[in-house]
């Protein structure tokens, strides 16, 4: 499938489904992409008491900020609402209370001006992330990498997406964070254990290598959470609790680089070793050994490397207008009864045929 057509848009995009409330304003002309304003408001003080997001403290925050936020990113981008093209708002998957909020604004906006809405799914937002810093075609080779997801995606074009491994457990920023809270480290987690690693020995500490009797690209990171934490318990000296967050740090990078390799290898047989590239999106992207670690994988490979600049790596709004103008340039709308979704595979023949979470399944994944 090829880019998207040269249709100028002008796109608010909303995301609301975690604990950041964001809005941008995004423009796609001639295939160029230009962010006019990207505001992110961030409940990171609400959250640090609990040590993790709780979901109804989120949506009540959403509920609070969305409308100051939303025109703050049309202040930014010098436009009023009477300029924009499209609505573009998170439909899921998420924290359902915090995705209503944002996309029952979007429809407010796109009744009330009538503009088209773009229902985006988050991790389209995501797989698009790249292209906000830099020119970036279809098709490349995903790894999708946060708090609550780890996949690894072919994507071939606007909305195609075919899932080649995915998580069977946690995903590698929620093992980041529960491991830093193990440390004793604040919320969030990962940039705080990121810190702690910083210059410390990797391999004083042995951590569990998971799945590798298996020859798929699924990960696996809840057997490293479990270890890692029974190592903590046992650590007061503050050089040894460096290390062993090195050495967590490591053991992800490894994992992500080796399952990363092993679709490299397939997805070069299947486009002939041509227009080989790899992207590294989501919250864990930021993280600069990881990142290492994935360009060094991706150039022993001979792919080319790309990952969003660090202001997008996390969950931001841009994204989210990308994805929207997109599927705007393509006449892809939604109508305004569109459903708020906390679950919603990019991939849904994949998500059926081999699901990584099975109803009745009690936690966090449920």
């Amino acid at each position: 499938m090829t880019d998207t057509p040269t249709v100028p848009h002008l796109v608010l995009g909303l995301e609301t489904s975690c604990d950041e409330t964001a809005a941008a304003v995004v423009r796609l002309a001639a295939g160029q992409v230009e962010v006019l304003s990207s505001v992110v408001g961030s409940q990171i003080a609400e959250h640090a008491p609990y040590g993790g997001v709780v979901p109804e403290i989120a949506a009540r925050a959403h509920v609070e900020s969305i409308e100051a936020i939303a025109g703050r990113a049309l202040r930014d981008a010098g436009v009023g609402y009477d300029e924009l093209t499209g609505v573009a708002a998170t439909a899921g998957p998420g924290l359902v209370g915090g995705v209503m909020v944002g996309l029952s604004f979007g429809k407010a906006v796109a009744l009330a001006r009538g503009l088209p809405l773009v229902a985006v799914n988050h991790l389209e937002g995501h797989a698009v992330s790249a292209r906000l810093g830099a020119e970036l075609p279809y098709p490349f080779l995903l790894l999708l990498v946060s708090g609550g997801h780890c996949q690894l995606l072919a994507v071939d074009g606007v909305g195609a997406c075919r899932r080649l491994g995915s998580t069977i457990d946690d995903a590698a920023g929620e093992a980041f964070d529960k491991i830093a809270k193990s440390l004793g480290l604040p919320y969030p987690g990962g940039p705080a254990l990121e810190a702690l690693a910083e210059g410390r020995d990797p391999d004083r500490f042995p951590l569990p290598r998971m799945l590798l009797g298996r020859k798929d690209c699924d990960f696996s990171f809840s057997g490293l959470k479990t270890a890692a934490a029974r190592l903590a318990e046992g650590l007061s000296d503050e050089a040894d609790r460096r290390d062993l967050a090195a050495a967590v740090q490591t053991a992800i990078a490894r994992q992500l680089a080796e399952k990363s390799d092993r679709a490299m290898h397939a997805y070069a047989i299947e486009h002939h070793g041509r227009g080989l590239r790899f992207v590294v999106a989501g919250g864990v992207a930021a993280n600069r050994t990881v990142r290492k670690k994935l360009e060094e994988t991706a150039s022993a490979r001979g792919f080319s490397f790309a990952a969003p600049p660090l202001a997008y790596c996390t969950d931001n709004a841009a994204m989210i207008a990308l994805a929207g103008a997109e599927r705007l340039a393509l006449g892809l709308t939604d109508p305004l009864d569109a459903a708020a979704r906390p679950r919603w595979p990019l991939d849904a023949a994949a998500a059926a045929a081999s699901p990584t979470h099975v109803a009745g399944r009690k936690g966090a994944k449920a």
